[in-house]
């Protein structure tokens, strides 16, 4: 019989969740360190279920551990919150370093690679982005995972802004802040209406935009 971990959300009411592992799925690589199961397991079931959703309970069981390993590895839920979100801006910023090595000194491909991506995030996972979803459930302003998020979006748009000023956009701020926040809003509507909503239609928008800020001999090429 299988057997579920309970938890409370911020409302209080109560969240059910059984853990992969106990949804029939595969168990955890025994060949990986406990840390690193622990904190992959735990960002599969926040990405699919929430931060607020999954007790350490279902994380420890899940990754074939107790909560004294996962309490040993890390100090709290707060924590491992933390680490998670930081795996996902390392990922980020390895995104943008593959685009910056496949179009080295082309920051116009560059520009239109980070459109492709970004359309392939908000298309291809229904649940969104990880850290919006995490603003959205941890609202307390003292979480510690607030700074980690308010740096991350920072970083990215501030790294966009860079990118649409070398790429020789008119109005390299305004271009920046357009693209980001239409796929903010992509990603969303993902979520919202599904894959065939108007975040199928992201590249479009998104080159047509970038076509209005960028000189016309530039566009052209």
């Amino acid at each position: 019989m299988q057997r579920n971990n309970t938890v409370k959300g911020n409302s209080g009411a109560m969240t059910t969740i059984t853990p992969p592992r106990l949804e029939g799925l595969s168990a955890p690589n025994a060949e990986l360190r406990p840390r690193d199961r622990i904190l992959g397991t735990a960002r599969d079931l926040f990405h699919r279920h929430g931060y607020r959703g999954v007790g350490v309970d279902a994380i420890a069981e899940a990754a074939g551990t107790n909560k004294m390993t996962l309490y040993r590895h890390f100090g709290s839920k707060d924590d491992l919150i933390v680490e998670c979100l930081h795996g996902l801006a390392g990922e980020a910023d390895a995104v943008w370093a593959g685009i910056e090595e496949k179009y080295f000194g082309d920051p116009v491909a560059q520009l239109h690679a980070w459109v492709r991506a970004g359309a392939d995030c908000a298309i291809a996972d229904a649940r969104g982005c990880d850290m919006v979803n995490a603003a959205v459930e941890l609202t307390e302003p003292g979480h510690p995972a607030r700074r980690v998020i308010e740096d991350f979006k920072t970083a990215q748009r501030d790294r966009l802004v860079r990118l649409c000023r070398a790429a020789g956009a008119t109005q390299a701020e305004l271009l920046a802040d357009t693209l980001w926040l239409l796929l903010e809003g992509a990603r969303v509507s993902r979520q919202s209406v599904g894959a065939e909503g108007p975040s199928a239609r992201f590249i479009r928008m998104a080159e047509a935009i970038i076509a209005a800020f960028l000189p016309r001999e530039t566009a052209a090429s």
